[in-house]
């Protein structure tokens, strides 16, 4: 039975470090100006340092470079993605097909991940990137269990991650929406980036006043966040079945311990279950560790992996 890659975003070396030596196999870092919603900013310089680090112990680096380009950025892609290629690291994370060209260019050979975050939902469309470079597709976090796996079978050549743990995103603006929001009302909190993040700034609905939206804005705009959380630890033996390459956790808006405490359950569960398949029990003690740090205002839930997805 293959083992799949545990999976996880950090924001800063040591962040990185810490989640590889709890057992994350890869780490995805990156700079604001070149990504999006990123835990943290990991420049250039310490790229050098962490990704012999992390080849050493045998763990990955991916760089993330999902933001939605726009010509003035594309001036200063090509270097940087030659530079984030001369470094060593494994792959680049990318959304928009700039990206693809600039690799094209400034870093040919450059393993290539597709994440496309919600419009990757089918075979054909992630078969096509396939044959434009990327070996893998990150699936969007609308898809169901049924629907997932039925693409991995349908991409045989091609590896497929999915989101197992972690809030996700549901919008997204360009614009600096909390600024201008406080800049109404005559105030300003004088924090340049992350508002919203150290603030426990929320949005909640009429109709669904005991769920609360977590809003955040950085250089990249305002991102709005989900009221839950992901959390396949107890069924992650149905995506190690379908034969699912990578599984991610999101270490945004978390502390580190707490992504920390994910990755070790995380890592204690995949190792049981690939010992021992046939007779694998679930440990509660490997959730519970996760509860013990759980915000209280935020459900584990599966996500839409039980869903019925309606597009």
């Amino acid at each position: 039975m293959k083992k799949p890659e545990l999976y996880i975003s950090a924001g800063s070396t040591i962040e990185a470090q810490r989640y590889i030596e709890a057992g994350a196999d890869a780490v995805a870092v990156g700079e604001h100006r070149f990504g999006m919603r990123l835990p943290g900013n990991v420049s250039l310089k310490e790229l050098g340092s962490l990704i012999p680090w992390a080849h050493e112990r045998g763990a990955k680096v991916y760089v993330v470079v999902n933001k939605i380009m726009d010509n003035e950025l594309l001036q200063s892609l090509p270097d940087y993605l030659r530079s984030v290629h001369e470094l060593g690291a494994d792959a680049v994370v990318f959304g928009d097909p700039a990206v693809l060209i600039s690799i094209r260019q400034a870093a040919p050979g450059m393993k290539l991940h597709w994440n496309a975050e919600m419009t990757s939902t089918n075979s054909e469309t992630a078969s096509y990137w396939g044959s434009k470079g990327a070996v893998r597709v990150v699936l969007a976090r609308e898809l169901n269990m049924d629907e997932t796996l039925d693409i991995k079978s349908k991409l045989p050549s091609m590896e497929v991650q999915v989101q197992v743990h972690g809030i996700t995103n549901i919008y997204h603006s360009k614009r600096s929406l909390v600024t201008n929001y406080e800049a109404h009302q005559g105030r300003s909190s004088g924090q340049e980036a992350s508002k919203g993040q150290e603030d426990g700034l929320f949005l909640i609905e009429q109709e669904r006043k005991d769920e609360r939206f977590p809003v955040y804005e950085d250089e990249n705009g305002t991102h709005i966040m989900s009221s839950d959380d992901v959390c396949m630890l107890e069924n992650l033996n149905e995506l190690i079945d379908g034969q699912i390459d990578s599984l991610k956790i999101e270490g945004l808006l978390k502390s580190v311990e707490y992504n920390e405490t994910v990755v070790k359950s995380y890592r204690q569960a995949i190792n049981s279950y690939l010992a021992d398949p046939q007779n694998y029990k679930f440990q509660e003690e490997w959730l519970d560790a996760i509860k013990e740090l759980q915000d209280p205002r935020r459900e584990l839930s599966y996500g839409f992996f039980y869903k019925e997805q309606v597009y």
